[in-house]
């Protein structure tokens, strides 16, 4: 049993501040360079991000597992396509990879793609030897994110009050 569990509301607090205190209401600036600069941008935010999730949180760090990466495979590619504000798939495998270290394979990215596609979340260009895809729908978007954080932090917080029972 653990003999100093942080409060959970503290948790919140802190982790809820550290977000709405560093958020800034403007869109991200992505410059227009290279790829490799754009993705460089896109890990400086997303590591950014994972520092104020990590300040708040009562562990050294926080990683996700494959399985949790495939079961949120929506969400975090919606996430990665907004702060690209337009990728392709080749480079979401890169991210999914580079930034959470998940091996996915095309046949489980592009169907998701799709499907998103299928929904009108996502719009698509082709280009002449990709597909470029933006975000659509960011009310979509933003009521899909809000569900799926409120959804595990709901579950957190019951394994959290599970814990003294052990």
């Amino acid at each position: 049993m653990r003999e100093e569990t942080p409060n959970t509301e503290a948790v919140l607090d802190q982790l809820s501040k550290a977000v709405t205190s560093d958020y800034q209401a403007e869109s991200y600036d992505i410059s227009l360079g290279s790829t490799d600069d754009a993705s460089r941008d896109v890990e400086r935010e997303l590591d950014e991000l994972m520092a104020q999730v990590n300040s708040a949180l009562p562990t050294d760090e926080v990683q996700f597992d494959e399985a949790i990466i495939k079961e949120n495979l929506d969400e975090i590619l919606l996430m990665l396509i907004a702060l690209h504000e337009e990728t392709h798939g080749k480079e979401l495998l890169s991210d999914l990879t580079h930034l959470f270290g998940a091996q996915l394979s095309p046949g489980t990215v592009y169907p998701s793609l799709h499907n998103l596609e299928e929904e009108d979340v996502l719009s698509m260009h082709a280009k002449v030897r990709t597909k470029e895809y933006s975000i659509a729908d960011e009310e979509y978007v933003r009521a899909t994110v809000e569900r799926a954080m409120l959804q595990h932090l709901a579950f957190g917080m019951l394994l959290y009050a599970f814990l003294p029972r052990l």
